[in-house]
């Protein structure tokens, strides 16, 4: 058995521990495991590769989208293999370096291959048994399977799996409604495929705030069919090969079928905990399968420390990096620092782009009364660069704690959102939360930042902000 003062599982947001560990103490012996390809989830699999094929795909809506002012452009051809091998190039020639160094280093041990513990503090890695001082668990995650009458004979794609595809399907069905849908719905109806997704639960997006929601599939639904509130109940081939799918209307029990020559599955992720077998360590997991931790991000078990996906919080590339900072504070320097998700921000990649920071509206309420939480509101349109865009319906709220005016959530849908949040992000991280510098700061007109700085201006209580919804959305009061 070979023993080290750190083992770590993961090859993402782990390595950050890693490498300052090993600044910190040079002679350390540490041990890196990973069963997949170097890089991590997000470089492999999940928010490098996405990004990749959502570009091509924007740019084919603003092509679309050139005549509304005044610019005939035509797209003569999209080579779908092209744009699939470009990501794939990219992404295999990062985690290739990686390897290289991993390999390479001589301050660590790097071990490829199936892991899983064997008791406390050890595990076993192919034919190699390992025990550490000090673990550090950041597993990621996998995309989670529903349990659906034929599903498993009939085949069917995951965000995984559909990066390897060579050609483009003519039609395409998404089970699930929320982000990877929205996302991969996005590229692939952009690419020229026949989308239908279908989402379980009675909004699409439903972690987004319900006028987001709805502003998202009102636009979306442009470029692909989205049924909400259906349940699939069976899945299974035709005898042209083409897969069928029948779903059941929540709400009023109808059945309808539906037919495409691809099916992926959207259903949000699961936990790599049981590959790993962690309850030979001792380690304790909640009913689904993520690993438990305090406020410290250790785990049940003394100097096992445990995020990223694999704790089932923010399930994001940039919570991971930010766990892995406190871990690094706490088991190699010592320090008892907590974590804090006040603040979590998280972007859609999609048309139009949505992004979010904090609080929901709904959750504001419950935690300061609904005297206490008043609304900022602005359309794009109602702004210079808004409307040289036209940004149509996009606009950008701020939930605030009325009483002390601090800045307790945003969400903003329309162009460039994941940049445009980042002001309000970073209002969020300050010790007052004041929404003062906004609204002080000069904001360079006619920049699209003016969206931001108007939406706090423009304050309103919440039913002020609820008359101008029924106006503005009706739908969402039927």
């Amino acid at each position: 058995m070979r023993h080290y003062d750190c083992i770590a599982l993961g090859t993402g947001s782990a390595m950050n521990v890693v490498q300052g560990l090993l600044e910190k103490n040079p002679e350390a012996k540490v041990a890196v495991v990973d069963k997949d390809e170097p890089g991590g989830i997000c470089l492999t699999k999940a928010c490098i590769p996405s990004k990749l094929l959502g570009y091509p795909a924007e740019m084919v809506r603003q092509v679309q989208e050139a005549s509304r002012h005044g610019i005939q452009a035509e797209i003569q051809a999209i080579d779908f293999r092209v744009v699939m091998e470009r990501m794939r190039d990219t992404v295999s020639r990062e985690s290739r370096e990686i390897k290289e160094n991993l390999f390479q280093s001589e301050a660590l041990d790097y071990y490829q291959g199936i892991v899983e513990f064997t008791g406390l503090y050890s595990m076993l890695v192919g034919e190699e048994e390992l025990s550490g001082d000090m673990i550090l668990l950041c597993p990621g995650s996998r995309p989670a399977i529903p349990e659906i009458e034929g599903l498993e004979e009939t085949g069917y794609l995951t965000s995984d799996t559909l990066l390897d595809l060579e050609e483009l399907p003519e039609s395409l069905i998404i089970l699930g409604g929320g982000y990877v849908a929205a996302e991969y719905g996005h590229f692939f109806s952009a690419m020229g495929a026949r989308v239908s997704i279908l989402g379980r639960n009675p909004r699409f997006l439903p972690a987004e705030e319900p006028e987001v929601s709805a502003v998202a599939r009102d636009k979306m639904a442009r470029h692909m069919d989205i049924q909400v509130n259906h349940e699939v109940i069976r899945v299974g081939s035709g005898p042209d090969g083409r897969i069928r799918v029948v779903a059941r209307d929540r709400s009023t029990g109808e059945e309808r079928e539906l037919e495409a020559d691809k099916l992926l599955v959207a259903a949000g992720r699961a936990p790599n905990t049981p590959l790993l077998r962690v309850d030979r360590a001792g380690l304790e997991t909640d009913s689904a399968g993520w690993l438990m931790v305090n406020d410290q991000l250790e785990t049940s078990v003394t100097n096992v420390w445990a995020f990223g996906d694999g704790i089932g919080k923010h399930l994001y590339k940039h919570v991971a990096n930010y766990e892995a900072s406190v871990v690094y504070a706490n088991a190699v320097l010592g320090h008892s620092m907590s974590v804090d998700y006040h603040a979590v921000p998280h972007a859609v990649f999609a048309w139009p782009e949505i992004a979010g920071v904090g609080m929901k509206e709904a959750e504001a309420v419950a935690e300061y009364g609904e005297e206490n939480v008043a609304i900022g509101f602005h359309p794009f349109e109602e702004t210079a660069r808004g409307e040289a865009m036209a940004a149509e319906d996009c606009f950008v709220k701020v939930v605030l704690e009325g009483s002390a005016e601090r800045v307790l959530g945003a969400h903003i849908i329309g162009p460039q959102a994941s940049l445009l949040i980042q002001e309000l992000i970073t209002i969020m991280n300050t010790r007052d939360r004041s929404p003062l510098p906004v609204v002080q700061g000069m904001h360079i007109h006619p920049a699209l930042s003016e969206v931001v700085e108007q939406a706090m201006f423009n304050t309103m209580s919440r039913g002020e902000y609820e008359h101008l919804l029924r106006h503005m959305i009706p739908e969402l009061f039927e």
